[in-house]
């Protein structure tokens, strides 16, 4: 709980009574390897914390999985558009090794923005990182050539390899296990 509270003070002041609410709202949650935080068609209900693990972001094109993001320790992690708008989800996420998350459900995410403004701060703040990142990330993506492309992922997510299937990472990068093999060497 306390590297949560780290990262919520990073962008907010904590008062003893937001530490307090914010400690009772978050729940320590543990899913094992290959559970579903997330399916396609539900609905974000929950805003999580990766105390530990690391987890895959997914959707389905034409019948076939397309990774789309990994999540790992120290992160926050939802279905950005559902969690945000409340409609059903077009991705999924499972968890690649046995986590650990805090989670708050929409709710009580709410009811902690109405009733301390500094709590609100850190939400737009949250929503403005990850729109910024996405949005970069994203725009620059299509640019990038597959070595490009790994060397980035490299840079955002160390080891990845060592932590993620390569057929994951083959889809996230748009290419086959035979080329990420290549590129690897």
């Amino acid at each position: 709980m306390q590297t949560l509270l780290q990262e919520i003070s990073k962008r907010c002041f904590l008062s003893p009574e937001l530490q307090t609410r914010i400690q009772t709202h978050f729940k320590e949650k543990h899913f094992k390897k290959g559970e579903k935080i997330q399916v396609q068609g539900g609905k974000a209900n929950y805003l999580y914390f990766i105390k530990k693990g690391i987890l895959h972001n997914y959707y389905y094109h034409d019948g076939k999985q397309i990774s789309s993001w990994f999540y790992n320790e120290n992160h926050f992690i939802t279905s950005w558009y559902s969690f945000y708008t409340q409609k059903s989800s077009f991705e999924e996420i499972d968890c690649l090794e046995d986590c650990i998350l805090y989670g708050i459900s929409y709710k009580k995410y709410q009811t902690l923005i109405a009733d301390f403004p500094s709590f609100g701060n850190f939400a737009r703040l949250l929503a403005e990182e990850m729109l910024a990142f996405i949005d970069e990330f994203s725009k620059g993506w299509s640019f990038l050539s597959a070595k490009e492309k790994y060397s980035l992922l490299q840079q955002y997510f160390p080891n990845v390899e060592q932590r993620v299937n390569l057929g994951y990472i083959a889809s996230f990068l748009g290419i086959s296990q035979e080329t990420l093999s290549r590129i690897r060497k």
